[in-house]
């Protein structure tokens, strides 16, 4: 595994977008993408040009496909503005920048006419200028609800056209016959309407192998066979190493370990970890999806998520190479649900409740500012609060079971004394990373026992992954794995005991807790049934647990609540959670 990082190593400086001069690239500095730039430059005038946000960097989609390279313009904004809304993982913001000025590259390389801005504005503002100099611009939608609102102005005056995002597999209608138009709205009808009417994994009207879905087969831990895959590192080169000198001078405050070798940034690159995912990875994805190793972080999950998320793969092009290949049915059909059911289903969602600041029968609260995840955890001090904009909000903080505490110290790399939670925020702040059984059954898990605010955990997760959008980072962490928005997209809150991560993990045999007779995680479980059973009696999926909950003891209970006090207050403040300090509680 890479070097961990280590929470202790780190600079505080002032903000980002108070150290960097709006300039345009093309007009100053002597750095090597800039020299590079400049020799594949072609002639700019009787262009059509585009502006192609950050996470669009594809030349298959879109106007820019459709249209000869050599009468095409491209408009590409660096904005250290976006850099500053939040204390975003280090490795986050090198894989955006090395992919934003690879892509540069490779489309002057076509003879498309590059205008590269590198700004301390927002996005709108910096067009602003520019739109005057070359007219019109036309832009596909933005995935982010942030960018859209950013660019909202320059869409209602004409100078930027909008045009439907070509990158997504399905589109709103379908979304709405999948599911309806009202929530509760359910992945799984979504998936088979889109399987259905996309021929995809078909036999007709019959789903290939009988069944929609081999989750139930997915899901066998991991004894160390077959070996897990090393994923793939890429050479260093001027254009990471230029970006790793402007991380470490206006971005050392970031938080997070910085490894570029390990960052997949030119088109080539891309499609390298593809191929190697194809051929290391899928043949065992589909039974270890759920897996957990102190080994592997990685186990056979393709990695892939973040070029997906900002189309340097495209995710029509990967679910057809996955149908091709020669893999088990079962990991055919799990990686294909994640990429055309699961991810498709969250921008839907995200989309239909704005951000979840329309709720039905709800009005959640919303925050005038972007949340920092806790940063001050870490920093010793809040992140400085970004200038906002009129008409802006910041974010939607719905709370179904209104939990509101701040998120412990060890989501920033403070020893919690829990072997799994520890590992997996180590491998987070080391590379930007962890699987989606991770994220999900360990962070989202043990912060969802611990009442931790749902706001603060979701802004954690969008400021330390690297794959982390509002689109898919709210519907993940708010919709799923907080229960923030109840039943509004799943059936039911994602909690477990210390069994499941024994079960499904190595990670209890180096634990301080044995996960039958000590573990404090399964006293949280039990006890966040019972703070909880008012507001989940009714739901059917919780019907055994909530049967299981009432045979317990009075006694047994007392001792649950006061678990959960100690855990909570001890972890709250920084502190390692001890066996001896379980057995003051009653805890063993």
């Amino acid at each position: 595994m890479w070097q961990r990082y280590r929470p202790e190593e780190r600079v505080v400086t002032p903000r980002a977008a108070d150290m960097v001069n709006t300039r345009w690239l093309g007009q100053a500095g002597t750095g090597a993408f800039m020299r590079q730039l400049a020799e594949r430059q072609s002639d700019p005038s009787g262009r059509v040009w585009i502006f192609v946000p950050e996470d669009q960097l594809s030349a298959q989609i879109g106007p820019l496909s459709r249209q000869d390279p050599c009468r095409s313009g491209i408009v590409l904004v660096e904005s250290h503005w976006k850099a500053a809304r939040r204390p975003y993982h280090k490795q986050k913001l090198a894989f955006t920048l090395c992919n934003l000025r690879h892509f540069a590259l490779e489309q002057a390389a076509r003879g498309v006419a590059v205008r590269y801005i590198q700004t301390a504005e927002p996005y709108g503002t910096a067009l602003g200028p520019l739109i005057s100099e070359l007219g019109p611009l036309s832009v596909m939608e933005p995935a982010e609800r942030e960018l859209r609102l950013d660019i909202e102005p320059l869409a209602r005056s004409g100078a930027l056209h909008v045009v439907p995002h070509e990158g997504w597999l399905t589109v709103r209608k379908q979304f709405l016959r999948g599911v309806g138009a009202r929530p509760p709205w359910r992945m799984d009808s979504f998936y088979r309407l889109v399987r259905r009417e996309t021929g995809i994994l078909m036999n007709g009207s019959k789903p290939v192998g009988g069944k929609f879905s081999f989750d139930v087969a997915n899901r066998r831990s991991w004894k160390g066979n077959p070996p897990a895959p090393i994923p793939p590192v890429f050479a260093s080169e001027p254009i990471k190493a230029e970006v790793e000198e402007l991380i470490h001078t206006h971005f050392s405050h970031h938080p997070g370990h910085l490894d570029l070798e390990t960052i997949p940034a030119a088109e080539s690159e891309a499609r390298a970890l593809w191929d190697w995912a194809k051929v290391s990875c899928l043949p065992h994805f589909g039974p270890y999806e759920d897996a957990m190793s102190l080994e592997s972080n990685n186990l056979f999950h393709t990695r892939i998520s973040a070029l997906l998320n900002i189309h340097r793969l495209l995710p029509a092009h990967v679910v057809g190479d996955v149908q091709a290949l020669d893999v088990p049915l079962a990991c055919k059909e799990g990686f294909i649900r994640q990429v055309l059911g699961w991810r498709e289903f969250v921008r839907h969602v995200h989309v239909a409740t704005d951000g979840f600041r329309q709720l039905p029968g709800r009005k959640p609260t919303i925050e005038g500012e972007p949340g920092d995840g806790g940063y001050a955890q870490w920093a010793g001090r809040p992140w400085p609060a970004p200038v906002q904009h009129e008409g802006w909000d910041g974010t939607a903080m719905p709370s179904y079971l209104g939990a509101h505490r701040k998120l412990p110290p060890a989501f920033w790399g403070t020893s919690s004394g829990l072997k799994c939670l520890d590992t997996v925020v180590a491998d987070v702040w080391n590379e930007g990373y962890s699987h989606h059984i991770t994220r999900l059954m360990v962070l989202a898990n043990l912060a969802t026992l611990l009442d931790t605010s749902p706001r603060e955990l979701t802004d954690w997760f969008w400021i330390a992954y690297t794959d982390a959008y509002d689109w898919v980072v709210e519907p993940n962490v708010l919709g799923m794995g907080t229960y923030a928005t109840a039943d509004l997209m799943t059936t039911k809150p994602y909690v477990s005991g210390a069994a499941y991560i024994a079960k499904m993990s190595n990670y209890c045999g180096s634990c301080n807790f044995d996960p039958v007779k000590s573990c404090p995680i399964t006293r949280l479980y039990w006890a966040f049934l019972a703070r909880h059973q008012g507001s989940l009696s009714e739901n059917p999926r919780l019907r055994l647990p909530l049967a299981a909950l009432r045979r317990r003891s009075a006694k047994q209970r007392q001792g649950d609540a006061k678990v959960f006090g100690k855990v909570g207050a001890t972890l709250e403040a920084g502190k390692v959670v001890t066996p001896s300090l379980m057995n003051e509680v009653g805890g063993t």
